[in-house]
């Protein structure tokens, strides 16, 4: 008898260790684009908490997929969904952190950010219809720098990425041409050029072939140390990519809470605001109150303490307007 007590005893004592084991661990999947950003605020967030964050980097798609099966706590995506698509699956979502597209360059003797494109200038080099760096649409925009008569090499994604979206919106935007030909969205048919796999496939390709051009999430144009270029805004300004250009665009932007923050950040009204830019978003299943408030409590924490962390890996993060902005959606939503 007094074994058997021991051995009821041995299991529920397991059994509730394995319960507040699984309470205290928060499950996620989605964006690769986010997954350094969100890995470091967990680390610190289960030494000042006890809380686990389990985050898996398996791509927007798959992201959106597991938290419409319901499999996770919630999903990430760098491509939102809008606020139709959103009640249909009985989802809300928030913007997390911003991320900008830089497009690069390979021209032997041109140096990071001395080379001026504008929209219709990337537009047409992704086309075909711009084949060489000597053409007369790109020299009028650089009076004074000598660029070499060499073929452009396009390199684009060729796995569907949240960061394609970013970049073929920018060009669909800017761009009628574009729009009507090719479109925008995580996958598609590019004209001309070759494709790498995620953002490394294509600085690698950038990386190693002359006279090309690619385009990359901000922070691996800096890891790097590609040469990025100066690109001309709706307010028609010649801006760089940085931290400043990037901000000024999320603080100018109108992220809408009624509109489940809906937006793709580009072509931003600020003067000074970088024009090819978006957020990462959280998606939560609307009845899942309990994990939505664990899953708020960590990116509440996050606003409050990770700056400084994204910023060193270089992320921008929030404005405080618009992390006030969600934190009153997260209130709406029963949820903070």
């Amino acid at each position: 008898m007094k074994k058997v007590v021991l051995l009821v005893v041995a299991v529920l004592t397991l059994f509730s260790f394995s319960a507040v084991q699984a309470a205290e661990t928060l499950n996620g999947a989605g964006a690769s684009f986010p997954y350094p950003v969100y890995s470091a605020w967990a680390y610190t967030y289960h030494k000042a908490t006890g809380v686990k964050l389990n985050y898996q980097s398996i791509g927007s798609g798959g992201g959106i997929r597991q938290i419409t099966e319901r499999t996770v706590e919630f999903g990430a995506s760098d491509k939102p969904l809008k606020s139709e698509e959103l009640r249909k699956d009985k989802l809300i979502q928030f913007p997390a952190v911003i991320g900008g597209v830089v497009p690069v360059v390979n021209i032997p003797g041109i140096k990071d950010g001395q080379l001026k494109l504008d929209a219709n200038a990337i537009c047409r080099i992704y086309l075909g219809e711009i084949k060489s760096w000597d053409d007369a649409a790109i020299t009028a925009l650089n009076p004074g720098l000598k660029l070499p008569k060499k073929e452009i090499t396009v390199v684009s994604r060729s796995d569907g990425s949240g960061t394609t979206a970013i970049f073929t919106d920018y060009l669909s935007t800017a761009c009628p041409t574009w729009k009507e030909k090719v479109g925008s969205g995580t996958s598609v048919k590019f004209p001309v050029g070759i494709g790498g796999k995620g953002n490394e496939g294509v600085a690698n390709y950038v990386k190693k072939t002359n006279n090309s051009i690619g385009y990359v999430e901000f922070a691996y144009a800096k890891q790097n140390k590609l040469s990025s270029i100066q690109l001309k805004n709706p307010a028609g300004k010649f801006v760089s990519p940085s931290f400043e250009t990037f901000g000024n665009a999320a603080e100018t932007a109108d992220f809408d809470p009624k509109k489940d923050f809906y937006l793709m950040l580009n072509n931003a009204k600020g003067k000074d605001a970088w024009p090819i830019a978006g957020a990462t978003f959280i998606l939560l299943a609307t009845e899942k109150k309990e994990a939505n408030a664990k899953t708020v409590k960590f990116f509440d924490w996050a606003f409050k303490n990770g700056d400084a962390k994204a910023k060193e890996l270089v992320y921008i993060p929030l404005p405080e307007s618009l992390k006030n902005k969600v934190r009153e959606y997260w209130k709406a939503n029963g949820i903070y």
